[in-house]
C-alpha cells in the first residue's frame, strides 16, 4: 500500500496537476489539504474518472482537506469530536482496514499570536483524538501539512528560523508528544539525503536555491512503521508551471 499526503494550495487551481500526477502515481491513499472549495465545487466526477473514491470536508477560500483511495473508504468523520471547530482541517476514514486522518495543522502565523495558541490548544486535542483513534485502529496513519519542521534537519538555515513559526520549541514540543503516543515519523525511518524538504516559498527563488522547510509528514503507528519500506518526497510537481508551494510526500507499506 502506497499513502501520499499533498498539500495542493488550491484544488481549482491544481485539479490538472493532481489528475497527472495520479496517473503517473497511482497511489492507494492520498491525502489533500487547503483544496480550499466548498463541498458543492468539488471535483468529485473527475477524481471518480481518474478511478478514486473521495471524502472531502472544505469551506470557501481557506483549508479544506481530502482523502482519495483507489479502495472503499469507510467510517469517515470529518472534525475532531473533542475540538468543535469551523476551520475544515481534519477527515478521517478506514481504507483496507488502516485508519487513515488527513490533517492540516493550523500555521499559526507567529509565535505569541492569537493564531499561535489557537494553534497549540489545536494540537492539544488532536493529540487527545489520535490517542484514541490509535487505541481502535492498531494500524494507523496520520498525513498531512503539519505546518511544524521537526528539528533542525528539516530547515534550510536553522540559525534564520530559530524560534520562528513553525520551528518553534513549543510546535516541535507538540509534534513531539504525537510522537511520544508511538508515532513515526516515516521519512526519518530511513537514512535520507540532506536537504530534502516538502515546501518551499514562492517568493525569492525559494525553490530554485532549495530554501525550504520540511513540514509535511506522515506518522505511523508501530505495526505500520514496522512494515514501511520506503519514504520520500516528490519534487517533480513544483517544478510545473504554477504549482503549490508544496510537493507530495509518499510512504510505501509492505
Amino acid at each position: 500500500m502506497k499513502l501520499a499526503t499533498w498539500n495542493v494550495n488550491s484544488l481549482k487551481v491544481r485539479l490538472p496537476h493532481l489528475l497527472q500526477w495520479l496517473a503517473a502515481n497511482p497511489v492507494d491513499v492520498l491525502c489533500l489539504q487547503e483544496t480550499k472549495l466548498t463541498d458543492d465545487k468539488f471535483p468529485v466526477a473527475e477524481i471518480k474518472a481518474a478511478g478514486y473514491e473521495v471524502a472531502f470536508t472544505g469551506q470557501k477560500t481557506y483549508n479544506g482537506v481530502a482523502i482519495i483511495s483507489k479502495h472503499p473508504l469507510t467510517d469517515v468523520v470529518r472534525n475532531n469530536p473533542h475540538f468543535p471547530d469551523e476551520q475544515q482541517r481534519l477527515i478521517a476514514a478506514t481504507v483496507q482496514g488502516v485508519r487513515v486522518i488527513c490533517a492540516y495543522v493550523v500555521n499559526g502565523q507567529a509565535v505569541g499570536s492569537d493564531k499561535f495558541a489557537y494553534k497549540m490548544a489545536w494540537l492539544a486535542a488532536l493529540r487527545e483524538w489520535v490517542k484514541e483513534e490509535m487505541a481502535a485502529h492498531p494500524d494507523f496513519a496520520i498525513l498531512g501539512d503539519y505546518n511544524i519542521a521537526p528539528d533542525d534537519r528539516d530547515v534550510y538555515d536553522p540559525v534564520e528560523w530559530a524560534g520562528a513559526i513553525h520551528c518553534s520549541e513549543p510546535e516541535r514540543a507538540a509534534l513531539g508528544e504525537l510522537f511520544g503516543l508511538g508515532l513515526a515519523d516515516a521519512f526519518r525511518l530511513f537514512e535520507q539525503p540532506e536537504k530534502l524538504y516538502s515546501w518551499w516559498d514562492y517568493r525569492m527563488m525559494a525553490f530554485r536555491r532549495n530554501r525550504g522547510l520540511r513540514i509535511d509528514h506522515i506518522l505511523l503507528s508501530p505495526s505500520l512503521a514496522k512494515r514501511c519500506t520506503a519514504c520520500i518526497i516528490d519534487r517533480e510537481p513544483r517544478k510545473w508551471e504554477q504549482p503549490s508551494d508544496h510537493t507530495p510526500v509518499i510512504a510505501t507499506i509492505a
